[in-house]
């Protein structure tokens, strides 16, 4: 049951899980996946916040942008459906869009905390990722086995079976969209993480090998309040794979920024 589609709500074109009362925190996904990848932290953390997880553009019931968007261009549509000031929490891609909120929207970012982030890609894995998405036409649904080989390795599991259904499920138009912004965006410039003014946590597992413990680490050095957090044993998906862990960090640093 843990996985299991949850009742949505209407932000304006986007769609959304809530749940919860009191301070707002606000949960973005990686491409190809929806809002019900955070169901283990919607869970810990809807007992004292507002959670509101957005499924991203293109994404569960959300609608595509009118126009091709870029990382800004994303950023701020997302940020125009925040209903307040909140912690912004997001995976993967949806880290790269809560670190352009805080820096973009400082009015509406509380604190920040990127999972699984990516910072200066080496040119290889820049060239590989750049590949992926222009192979996708937006008409077929891409085969999920490699990105599944690359989140998981051979083994089985609930959680492997879950982002299956995800990937062969999502609207073809909207992942070839988010992942040709994937593709092209990185970590806001050093300059950006250095201005940031609010709580920063970054946070990865030990064996991701593409959002690196390095990385985590060289942005949390920038950032005037910044901290690096690395999940042992952990890799990709470590919100769905290590929620204990993983809740425990995000509940710590809810806690701080809503004292």
């Amino acid at each position: 049951m843990t996985w299991t589609t949850r009742p949505r709500s209407d932000l304006g074109g986007l769609s959304a899980i809530t749940a919860g009362t009191g301070p707002l925190v606000v949960l973005l996904h990686g491409v190809g996946l929806r809002a019900e990848a955070w169901n283990r932290q919607i869970d810990a953390l809807r007992g004292a916040h507002r959670v509101i997880a957005i499924d991203l553009p293109g994404h569960g019931d959300s609608t595509l942008p009118a126009e091709e968007p870029d990382l800004d261009r994303l950023t701020d549509l997302i940020a125009a459906r925040i209903p307040g000031r909140a912690l912004i929490i997001g995976h993967s891609m949806g880290a790269m869009l809560a670190l352009g909120l805080a820096v973009r929207h400082p009015d509406k970012t509380a604190g920040v905390a990127a999972l699984n982030a990516v910072y200066r890609r080496p040119a290889d894995a820049a060239a590989a990722v750049r590949a992926r998405a222009a192979a996708l036409d937006g008409v077929g649904v891409a085969d999920p086995s490699a990105t599944l080989a690359r989140w998981f390795g051979a083994a089985r599991s609930p959680e492997r079976s879950a982002c299956e259904a995800w990937l062969r499920g999502v609207k073809p138009a909207g992942y070839r969209m988010a992942y040709g912004v994937f593709a092209q965006g990185d970590a806001p410039a050093d300059a950006a993480l250095a201005a940031l003014r609010c709580p920063a946590l970054f946070m990865t597992g030990a064996q991701e090998p593409n959002s690196t413990p390095a990385m985590a680490r060289a942005m949390a050095a920038l950032a005037p309040d910044g901290c690096a957090q690395i999940i042992q044993d952990a890799a990709h998906m470590m919100p769905m794979t290590h929620p204990l862990a993983v809740n425990a960090a995000l509940e710590g640093l809810a806690a701080r920024v809503f004292a």
